[in-house]
């Protein structure tokens, strides 16, 4: 099949690579992506397939399948310019919540296109790991179970895909996860030792929980792949770049200074300001959420973990 990938960040290339072994795939990035794209492309001619080109916006659309990878907060503004066809059939890699507004994924996405045409991507997956055919498992969300199965189809063999019909779960736990990860990286940078990381951990899949079934989710979604499995890669390994904000604002690392090492988004950081919002406008428990936005805005870490310990 013909897909095209928006995005050229680390994680739109990964799914760039992942859909090259069985597709015709393009990349339409605002980035010139060629020198990042030369490794996957050298492993996609050993296998006899077409390297993935980068392409303009106007030859993108042309295309059976589309998977969005960009920033959450960049989401409306890039569907309101790129004038894709209501019909169009797009898988969304995109894991947070919108700054401000408090809009989840598709909430977005369905002022553009038909919630039929929508499929929502969520799991544990680093990219690197993705960029080198490792093993991995991902979640389909979507209430099309037909579209579902055509991007599962596309998908390589060193990709397991699980097709649910939890949207709102799925995308609540991919973005609640990138905040608890934050929050895993502070503990691990401030030396408070495992006991403390995995009563953490637990509190926070509790919290995303407690959050997502609020709004409609189900609770075995945050059990799985999208919830429990994303949240243990994220929270424990310098490949999570949510992971290592953490770790940075452990060592009172001013943001902007983080941000330039990372040299990638790090979609927690607006994800728990807008859960935040969220939580005081809904009135719902989300003491972990809240405590990083709290450092993020300039509280001690060490007195935010201490806080939470005594909750």
């Amino acid at each position: 099949m013909k897909i095209t990938i928006f995005g050229g960040g680390a994680w739109g290339r990964a799914l760039a690579f992942a859909f090259g072994q069985k597709n015709d795939v393009c990349i339409v990035s605002r980035r010139d992506t060629s020198a990042l794209l030369a490794s996957c492309n050298d492993i996609l001619k050993q296998n006899a397939r077409p390297p993935i080109r980068q392409t303009s916006l106007k030859e993108g659309l042309d295309s059976e399948l589309f998977v969005i990878a960009i920033s959450v907060q960049a989401l409306k503004g890039w569907f309101a310019s790129a004038h894709l066809n209501q019909n169009a059939k797009i898988l969304i890699a995109s894991k947070g919540i919108e700054e401000g507004t408090g809009a989840f994924v598709s909430e977005i996405a369905k002022d553009f296109v038909s919630e039929e045409n929508l499929c929502f991507l969520a799991g544990p997956s680093f990219a690197k790991e993705v960029s080198s055919g490792l093993p991995t498992a991902l979640a389909i969300h979507s209430r099309n179970v037909g579209l579902a199965e055509a991007f599962a189809n596309a998908m390589p063999a060193f990709i397991k895909p699980y097709i649910k019909d939890d949207v709102v779960g799925g995308e609540i736990a991919g973005a609640y996860k990138n905040v608890i990860a934050i929050a895993g990286g502070i503990c691990d940078g401030l030396g408070l030792g495992q006991n403390a990381k995995a009563s953490l951990l637990a509190r926070g899949l509790v919290e995303m929980c407690r959050f997502g079934e609020y709004f409609g989710a189900k609770k075995q979604t945050f059990l799985g792949l999208s919830g429990a499995g994303d949240l243990f890669l994220t929270a424990s390994s310098l490949l999570s770049r949510n992971y290592r904000v953490g770790l940075g604002l452990a060592q009172n690392k001013s943001l902007e200074a983080i941000l330039n090492e990372l040299g990638e988004v790090a979609e927690g950081i607006k994800t728990s300001k807008a859960i935040t919002q969220i939580a005081q406008r809904e009135g719902i428990y989300t003491p972990i959420a809240t405590e990083v936005q709290d450092i993020i805005q300039g509280k001690s870490p060490l007195e935010s973990m201490q806080a939470l310990m005594k909750r």
